[in-house]
């Protein structure tokens, strides 16, 4: 099974809007300037735990070295990284007008993000996706009842 979240306003967050993790120790917090949502960490080791593959698709351009690096230092493992540079390469190809997230081509299970437009993209092209917004408290909660709903649909 795989799960992938998008970073900007999902995983990476205004602090003066959501709730964040700690800031990372000296002199990391220098190198790493993003801010991860509160409970993120703790909902991303259970998914490293969970036999499920962990992946970030994004439509920034940071690189996985940036990325790997920032959730090495919470302890956490990402399987496997679709930025805006692999996005167009493998799946856009210069298409106009294509999704700017496709994560069915990847064989996502469940992907994680704040765009609307990503949202109603996964009902037009049928992937999945968990809408996540600003005031929703729930949301490591219901991403991980979601993730076991799907993985009990593939077991049975």
């Amino acid at each position: 099974m795989k799960i992938s979240f998008d970073l900007d306003e999902t995983l990476f967050v205004n602090p003066a809007e959501v709730p964040t993790e700690p800031d990372l120790k000296f002199p990391y917090n220098k190198i790493y300037k993003d801010k991860l949502r509160k409970g993120a960490a703790e909902l991303l080791k259970w998914i490293n735990d969970f036999d499920t593959e962990l992946w970030i698709y994004t439509t920034s351009n940071r690189t996985d070295r940036y990325i790997r690096g920032i959730f090495k230092h919470y302890g956490i493992r990402i399987d496997s990284i679709v930025n805006a540079v692999r996005h167009e390469k493998e799946v856009a190809r210069g298409r106009a007008n294509f999704p700017s997230k496709y994560p069915s081509v990847y064989r996502i299970d469940l992907h994680v993000d704040d765009e609307k437009s990503v949202y109603e993209n996964g009902i037009a092209y049928g992937f999945r996706v968990y809408h996540i917004t600003n005031d929703d408290t729930d949301w490591a909660d219901n991403i991980r009842k979601e993730l076991e709903r799907i993985k009990r649909n593939q077991d049975s």
